[in-house]
């Protein structure tokens, strides 16, 4: 997967997150690309997830953008 491909999951993901979660501002999305456990924080505060629902949330959103990309390529 070269650097292009990486960032275009990058977009992906942060596109279905706002679709997902969109009472988070971008400054919330770009704490997923790192700092997650303060990204699934604020899921806590907003939507008022325990850490393991948003977790799950989240994986499966980051699940449907890979499967989504393979089936692209």
């Amino acid at each position: 997967m070269n650097q292009d491909q990486i960032q275009g999951k990058l977009t992906q993901l942060r596109g279905k997150i706002k679709e997902t979660w969109g009472r988070l501002s971008d400054d919330d999305i770009a704490l997923a690309d790192g700092k997650r456990d303060q990204f699934f924080g604020k899921l806590q505060t907003v939507y008022g997830l325990n850490k393991e629902d948003a977790q799950k949330r989240f994986d499966e959103l980051e699940k449907s953008c890979s499967n989504n990309s393979n089936k692209a390529a």
